[in-house]
């Protein structure tokens, strides 16, 4: 039983991160896709293969819509249940870490530790944010306590056991579940000069039996499933979940490519924050550990290195895969906790970073509520105007600073990412929902159409099929842009009066064929023009039926009256 004082922490965790819950729809890149999914899921009764907007959807494995889904269900709301899964994973990481330092260093270095997660920058991001990253995070935080209890406090089979399950549900959630064994090398060298309890051959057989065991749980059935389905999607799909998705995308990354600085250059600076601020003590300090043979630091910090190596060796890089290492950097740091803390120079670096935000800030929203040009282009652009905001943020940073001094810069840091975050789930969400969510321009959509009229998406996105108030077809996500418009000017030539097209305006060279004087503007969303176009504007353009796969959104079909929905 955690103490009183570990629960308390919990629940003001759970509050400070569940500010803002139902304040906001799904918002693109990948909120939408993984809502859709699971609305899917729930219309469909499909909940083995997941599908997008009527197209299996190969990206990812079905954990993370699984837990969608149920929230959904549960809270009976999109916008409550989306964000639920994040944040519970969010908790769940966070208890793991207190506990794990708690067993390891005592009670005051778990509070400390459980408050450096907290505050830390990208954990803070994610824990608010509708992304598989928080829950493949807390599985993998999972199986690195596991892993750690066997070899530090044990040893002890059944955590190590239950770290192995773990990190089967971690690669059924994202793939990279399997995170936490880049600590072996370390642990074999520990447990040969005595630091660590020994890995047995046995024990490692059992782990990685567990491991495929529960991968296996979800792969097998999908595989026979799929393999002997007439639907040829069925075997696309499998292909590449299996294959693509995995060593392909690693090895031969098509998106995101990035250079292999980009990690320790590009994205530590500000996920980490503002932990990494300590990097200048924490270096010689973990240097001194290792030549003691710490293996309580030395095993969550070699775990560290090596996931950030291993990401950094794929050409395909994205800020978010960090998010594993910030538990195990606290775990690395956390025995260091109190001895930093008293470092007046960490606190004047902290102060020198939270003046610097605070001063641009400040600037920036003065300079915008006085009509700069660049800054007045950046609003209209996104659809914001964060002004007073921002200027509310900058001075809340200086008096802060004011009221804390310098000598406890790191803690008025800390406190002004307390204030950015309940901000930005508050405010923030208010100002940037209507730009970020097309909810107000789907209205608008089916109030010039009328609820049973028929709307094309060629080059779909996730976001507008989510809010659609009427039917929607789309054309294969992966199906080539001409091909999909031929395919929807067939499609429009079967019911002119009764199907439309919702098009972003920068695709008008291929609506050359169309009569674009009966497109009607429907103004910006995220970024883009967008115009709705009756299916008679495009009577001159040459249609093909098969040149692509049609298919329905299922999400999209709730309020059409059964008789009409073929």
């Amino acid at each position: 039983m955690p103490p009183l004082s570990w629960l308390w922490l919990l629940a003001i965790a759970a509050g400070f991160l569940g500010v803002g819950l139902g304040l906001r729809d799904p918002w693109p890149a990948d909120e939408p896709r993984f809502a859709l999914n699971a609305l899917e899921m729930l219309h469909t009764g499909q909940f083995w293969i997941p599908h997008r907007a009527g197209e299996p959807y190969p990206d990812k494995p079905p954990i993370f819509m699984w837990a969608m889904a149920g929230a959904i269900h549960l809270t009976g709301s999109v916008r409550l249940g989306f964000l639920l899964p994040s944040l519970v994973a969010a908790l769940g990481t966070l208890a793991l870490v207190m506990d794990l330092s708690n067993r390891l260093h005592g009670r005051r270095v778990a509070w400390l530790a459980g408050l450096a997660l907290l505050s830390s920058f990208q954990f803070g991001l994610q824990a608010r944010t509708a992304q598989i990253d928080m829950l493949v995070t807390f599985f993998i935080t999972l199986g690195a306590y596991g892993l750690l209890r066997h070899a530090l406090l044990g040893p002890d089979r059944r955590w190590w056991l239950l770290g192995c399950l773990a990190m089967g549900l971690g690669i059924l959630t994202k793939g990279v579940g399997f995170l936490p064994l880049l600590m072996l090398p370390a642990w074999v060298l520990l447990a040969r000069r005595g630091q660590a309890a020994p890995l047995t051959w046995r024990d490692l057989g059992l782990g990685l039996a567990v491991i495929l065991g529960v991968v296996a749980l979800w792969v097998v059935p999908m595989a026979v499933v799929t393999s002997f389905s007439d639907d040829p999607s069925l075997a696309a799909y499998r292909d590449n979940i299996l294959f693509k998705q995995t060593g392909e995308r690693y090895a031969d990354a098509w998106h995101h490519v990035k250079p292999w600085y980009y990690y320790p250059v590009e994205v530590m600076p500000w996920a980490w924050l503002p932990l990494v601020l300590a990097l200048p003590w924490l270096v010689p300090a973990w240097w001194r550990r290792a030549r003691r043979l710490d293996a309580r630091v030395m095993m969550p910090l070699a775990g560290l290195l090596l996931v950030v190596v291993f990401f950094s060796l794929s050409p395909g890089k994205r800020g978010v895969y960090l998010l594993p290492t910030l538990p195990l950097l606290v775990l690395a740091m956390a025995p260091l906790l109190p001895g930093l803390l008293s470092r007046p120079r960490l606190h004047w670096l902290g102060a020198a970073v939270l003046a610097l935000f605070g001063s641009v800030f400040l600037a920036a929203g003065i300079l915008g509520a006085l009509g700069l040009p660049a800054l007045a282009r950046l609003a209209a652009y996104h659809g914001v105007t964060p002004w007073a905001w921002w200027s509310l943020l900058g001075l809340g940073a200086l008096l802060l600073l004011a009221w804390c001094r310098p000598r406890h810069g790191l803690l008025a840091l800390a406190g002004w990412l307390a204030v950015f975050w309940l901000s930005w789930s508050t405010w923030g969400y208010q100002l940037m929902d209507p730009a970020r969510s097309p909810r107000d321009l789907m209205q608008a959509v089916v109030s010039r159409t009328g609820p049973s009229a028929w709307l094309a998406m060629p080059d779909f996105d996730e976001e507008f099929l989510l809010q659609a108030r009427q039917p929607m077809v789309q054309f294969g996500y992966h199906t080539p842009d001409e091909a999909q418009f031929q395919r929807a000017f067939a499609w429009l030539h079967e019911a002119p009066d009764e199907r439309w097209m919702l098009v972003p305006q920068h695709r008008d060279g291929a609506l050359a064929c169309a009569d674009l004087a009966l497109a009607r503007d429907l103004g910006v969303q995220n970024g883009e023009a967008w115009w709705l176009i009756p299916g008679r504007a495009f009577a001159a353009c040459a249609g093909d039926a098969a040149a692509a796969p049609l298919y329905t959104a299922p999400t999209t079909l709730a309020a059409l009256p059964a008789t009409r929905r073929n």
